[in-house]
Order: C-alpha cells, then sequence, then structure tokens
C-alpha cells in the first residue's frame, strides 16, 4: 500500500498462503543496509519452533510479508522504519530510522485461530459448539503434536495430544456421532502411546495402548505399543500376549515379528 513493506520472490511456494494468526516455522536472516552479516538470524537452528502471528512475532513487516508466502517459498523483504524498528532503532545494533532488509524462509505453518479462540472459552461454552466444531479443533491439536514429534519435542507433542484429547469426551446423541468421536480419539490415544514410549514411560504408554484397544481390541499398533511398553517393563508374559495377538492379525509384520525375538532373547 504505501511501499513500507517491498518483497522479492526467490523461490516459489506451494498450497495456500499463510492464514492470519497460524503458527509457523520460519528460517530468517536480517541485515542492516549495506550490511553483508545479519544482525539477527535464526539459520542455525536445525529445527526452528513454532510461532504464532500476532503474539510471537512482533516486527509489523515480518507478519505482513508472512502473510503473503506459501510453505517452501523463499522471499526477501525491506521495511522502512515504521515497519521494522521504528525512528528509535533498537540501540545499539539497530541505528535510529534504519532500513532493514529480511530474507525468510516458510518451512511449515499450522492455523490454530480456530483452535486456540475454542480452548480460551470455558467447559459450558465449548459443550455448546457443534461436534464438527469440536472434531476439528481436535484434529488440529493432533496436527501440532505430530509436527512437534516430528522435531523430537516429545513433551511438547504429548501436551497437544493431551489438548486434543480432553475435548473427546463429550456425550453422543446418535451412533453415528459417537463412530466419528472414537475414530478421533483412537488417533490420539494411538499417538499418546507412541509419544511415552518416546519419553521411557511405559506404563502411561500401556495406559493409553489399552485405551484404543478399548475403541478397538483388534488394532494392531495399539497391540503392538502395549507389547513395547509390556517389554520394557519386564512384564514379558504380557508383552508376548499383546504381540502374539498383533502377528495373528499381520503375520508378516517386521515390526512384530522382531519384537517377539527380542523378546524370545
Amino acid at each position: 500500500g504505501d511501499g513500507g513493506v517491498r518483497k522479492e520472490e526467490l523461490r516459489p511456494g506451494i498450497g495456500q498462503a499463510v492464514p492470519p494468526a497460524a503458527s509457523v516455522a520460519v528460517k530468517y536472516s536480517g541485515y542492516l543496509e549495506n550490511g553483508d552479516e545479519p544482525f539477527c538470524t535464526n539459520c542455525y537452528s536445525k529445527s526452528p519452533g513454532l510461532m504464532k502471528l500476532g503474539k510471537d512475532i512482533t516486527l509489523a513487516g515480518l507478519e505482513i510479508g508472512l502473510l503473503t508466502m506459501k510453505k517452501g517459498e523463499v522471499s526477501r523483504f525491506v521495511f522502512t522504519p515504521d515497519y521494522a524498528y521504528g525512528r528509535q532503532g533498537c540501540p545499539p545494533l539497530i541505528p535510529p530510522n534504519a532500513m532493514v532488509m529480511f530474507e525468510v524462509e516458510v518451512l511449515d505453518f499450522l492455523d490454530s485461530d480456530e483452535s486456540d479462540t475454542f480452548f480460551e472459552l470455558t467447559a459450558e461454552q465449548q459443550d455448546t459448539f457443534p461436534l464438527q466444531k469440536v472434531l476439528k479443533v481436535a484434529d488440529t491439536e493432533r496436527e501440532f503434536g505430530n509436527y512437534l514429534y516430528r522435531k523430537r519435542h516429545f513433551e511438547g507433542a504429548k501436551d497437544r495430544y493431551k489438548r486434543a484429547l480432553s475435548i473427546l469426551g463429550r456425550s453422543p446423541s446418535s451412533e453415528a456421532e459417537q463412530c466419528q468421536i472414537d475414530a478421533s480419539k483412537l488417533l490420539v490415544v494411538l499417538n499418546l502411546s507412541l509419544t511415552y514410549l518416546k519419553l521411557e514411560r511405559p506404563a502411561q504408554a500401556l495406559v493409553y495402548g489399552e485405551k484404543a484397544l478399548e475403541i478397538d481390541q483388534r488394532n494392531v499398533k495399539a497391540l503392538f505399543r502395549c507389547g513395547q511398553a509390556c517389554l520394557c517393563m519386564t512384564e514379558y508374559e504380557k508383552a508376548r500376549d499383546f504381540l502374539v495377538r498383533a502377528q495373528h492379525i499381520q503375520p508378516f509384520n517386521h515390526d512384530i515379528n522382531n519384537e517377539l525375538k527380542k523378546l524370545a532373547r
């Protein structure tokens, strides 16, 4: 509009643009005019954390710029002082009235606006929401957990999965609704079981594996994770029972057979 934020796309991205109030994972480097070395960068981090627009990103120009970007995109931006550090700058690093240039890569983003708004409501208000919206919020929280799990941030992943599970306890009004709730809950408790194994807390992994089996007693992933948990706790008979049940359903599953070999040793 006023030329305060200028953009040059260096590599196009894919899919939709970053939505408002999303949580984004970006790599960035900021440079002063005529500067060769960045005054700020996170490019040395292997897995930058998620930052929420409007909360964690405080540079106005950067937020405006991110809303024009897509996943995988790399762009260069120039911000006038009004969209950067203002008339005062940020001494001693940023001089007054500084023009700055940022190179930004969008690694990933998650649209968390609806989910964050939902969790700010009281329990009574949450209960008034239609089931489809609740399921969508639970799915968003699970996606957050999956992202954190892939980054090996297991504690954060566990907390997100538990947030998803916390809203899936409502009473259904029909058998069809119960099926939808169970399908969503099954994915969450399976992920919790796996995450607790990564956290080396097998007793909790077993608890959530058994919750999955309450929903689907022939679920191979649940049987396998219960078997792994029992093996970690040296409860060998229980481990064998779970693993053999899993093997009966998938006799050629490589992971199950390897775990049974480990148990035999």
